[in-house]
């Protein structure tokens, strides 16, 4: 379904990683995953990318920083989440 690269920052045990993660693949959409339980490089990789995000899921779809697990449901409610993975 989804063109474009869809890419999302986890630790282990966050219950709105699991929900983001779900509404990803119930959409069928192929994702890599940054798991940045212990923190090191995947974390400061992620605050670069998303200045002032200090909290798990992150998620990035063509390269564009959209938020947490809330901002993604919000996205998918509004009807325009489709529309970006379609870009």
């Amino acid at each position: 379904m989804t063109s474009a690269k869809v890419e999302i920052y986890t630790s282990w045990g966050c219950p709105y990683c699991t929900r983001a993660k779900a509404l990803l693949d119930a959409k069928q959409v192929t994702y890599t995953e940054y798991d940045i339980t212990l923190g090191g490089e995947g974390r400061a990789q992620m605050r670069a990318r998303a200045p002032g995000a200090s909290t798990v899921p992150q998620i990035f779809i063509a390269d564009q920083a959209i938020g947490g697990c809330d901002d993604l449901y919000a996205l998918d409610r509004a009807g325009k989440l489709d529309g970006i993975l379609a870009q």
